[in-house]
C-alpha cells in the first residue's frame, strides 16, 4: 500500500497554479482571499479585454440572467444572432459558427476545411499546414494542428492531416505551393510560441499564394482577437481577409464562448448535421460577446487602447536600454513579450511577490504582458514602475 502522506486534491492538477486566490476585480485591479491588491497585467490571459466585471457587460448579463440561460441551438436565438451580425458587420466574413473556446473555434475551423477539401476541392485527404511554434489549442485535433512537440507528448498517435513549417520563412511559401493542402491555419501573433508577430511581408505573400493556389487562409485570432493588438482583429493589419478566422477569449469578457468566422463560399460546407454545440452561443454567453462587441466598436476602446500601447511600448524599450536582463521587447499592440536573460518565471514570481503586479510567461525565457484595453495612464505609470523595480 501505498504511504501517501499528501491530501489528495479533488480538482485534477493539470495547472502550474499561483500561490494566491482571486475573489474580486474590477477593472485593471484584483484581490486575493488576503486582501491584497494587484495590478492585473494578464487580463485573464488576454481574455477580460475590457478589464474585471466591465459595466456595459455587467449589466446585460444581469438582465439576461432573469430572462433565459439556455434552450440550446434547436431553436432561434435573437441575441446569438445579433452578436454574429456585430462579428460580420466587422470583419471580412459572411457567416458565424459558436461554440465555447479557442480550441472548439479551431476543431470548427479544422473540421470546416476538412470539409470544404472533401466537398470543393474532391481530395481524399484534405491537409492542413501550420506553422512551428503555434499553439492552436489541447484538444487532440488542435493539439495535433500545434507545432510544438512538448504539447504533444504523451498524446500519440496525433490526428492526422497536418504537416509543420517553419513561420516567417520564404521556403515555407514554396513549400506551401508544391503541397497543395487544403488550407493554411496560423497565428499573426504567436502567442504561446513566445509572442512572435508575422513577418507583413511573408504573410502578404502567404496570403497571394493562398489565393493563386485555391488554398484556405484560415487565421486563429484567439488571443490576438477583440482588440488585442490595437484593431478589432489582427489581420487588419496586413491588408489580407482570411477565408476563416477564430475567436474566443477577450469575445466574452471572461464568458466561455468560441466563434468560427468564415466567409459564404466556406461556410456553405456545414450544412444542418455537420457541426454543432450544445452550449455554444447560448443566451448568456452571448449577450456577454454582444455587449463586448458594441462596447469596443462603438466606443473609443481602441483609440485609448493604442495610446496605452504607445506609452508601454517606448518605456519597455528604453528599460531593454538600460536593463541588462531584458534582452528586447516584441509583440502587437497590447500583446507584449520581454525576451529576458535567465527563467521567465523568476521576473514573473518577483512582480507579484514584490510589486503586486501580474503578468504570465510565454515560454522559458519570455514574460508576456497583457493589460486590458481600458487600462488608464495612471496604471500604465504604475506599471512601468513597478517593472523598473522587477529588473532592478
Amino acid at each position: 500500500m501505498s504511504n501517501q502522506t499528501e491530501i489528495l486534491q479533488p480538482v485534477m492538477q493539470t495547472y502550474g497554479r499561483f500561490p494566491i486566490t482571486l475573489v474580486e476585480g474590477k477593472g485593471s485591479y484584483v484581490w486575493d482571499d488576503q486582501g491584497t491588491k494587484y495590478l492585473d497585467y494578464t487580463s485573464g490571459i488576454a481574455t477580460c479585454n475590457l478589464g474585471h466585471v466591465p459595466e456595459p457587460v455587467e449589466k446585460a448579463v444581469s438582465e439576461q440572467l432573469t430572462k433565459l440561460w439556455h434552450c440550446s441551438n434547436l431553436f432561434h436565438i435573437p441575441v446569438q444572432e445579433q452578436l454574429a451580425k456585430g462579428l460580420t458587420d466587422n470583419s471580412c466574413g459572411d457567416q458565424v459558427f459558436f461554440c465555447n473556446s479557442g480550441a472548439e473555434a479551431n476543431e470548427a475551423a479544422i473540421k470546416i476545411a476538412k470539409k470544404y477539401g472533401h466537398d470543393v476541392l474532391k481530395q481524399d485527404n484534405p491537409l492542413i499546414i501550420t506553422f512551428q511554434n503555434s499553439f492552436h489549442g489541447r484538444t487532440m485535433a488542435t493539439l495535433s494542428a500545434t507545432g510544438q512537440q512538448k504539447i504533444q507528448d504523451g498524446f500519440a498517435p496525433l490526428t492526422p492531416g497536418f504537416e509543420y513549417l517553419p513561420y516567417n520563412d520564404q521556403e515555407a511559401l514554396q513549400q506551401l505551393s508544391e503541397r497543395k493542402p487544403a488550407a493554411v491555419l496560423l497565428e499573426l501573433v504567436q502567442g504561446e510560441g513566445g509572442v512572435i508577430p508575422v513577418d507583413p511581408d511573408w504573410i502578404k505573400k502567404l496570403s497571394a499564394s493562398c489565393k493563386e493556389n485555391n488554398i484556405l487562409l484560415m487565421v486563429d485570432e484567439i488571443q490576438t482577437g477583440i482588440g488585442r493588438t490595437g484593431k478589432l482583429f489582427a489581420y487588419e493589419h496586413y491588408q489580407i481577409e482570411p477565408d476563416v478566422f477564430t475567436l474566443a477569449k477577450g469575445l466574452g469578457s471572461g464568458f466561455a464562448i468560441g466563434a468560427m468566422v468564415a466567409k459564404e463560399h466556406v461556410a456553405k460546407v456545414f450544412t444542418p448535421g455537420t457541426h454543432g454545440s450544445t452550449f455554444g452561443g447560448n443566451p448568456m454567453a452571448a449577450t456577454a460577446g454582444l455587449a463586448t462587441i458594441k462596447q469596443v466598436t462603438e466606443n473609443d476602446v481602441l483609440e485609448k487602447a493604442n495610446e496605452a500601447a504607445d506609452i508601454i511600448w517606448s518605456n519597455l524599450e528604453e528599460l531593454v536600454s538600460k536593463k541588462s536582463e531584458i534582452k528586447s521587447v516584441r509583440g502587437q499592440g497590447l500583446l507584449i513579450g520581454l525576451e529576458v536573460e535567465g527563467n521567465a518565471i523568476d521576473y514573473v514570481n518577483k512582480a507579484r511577490e514584490e510589486q503586486q503586479l501580474l503578468i504570465v510567461v510565454a515560454g522559458p525565457s519570455i514574460v508576456r504582458i497583457l493589460p486590458p484595453l481600458t487600462t488608464t495612464k495612471s496604471e500604465v505609470e504604475q506599471f512601468i514602475a513597478k517593472m523598473d523595480q522587477v529588473f532592478s
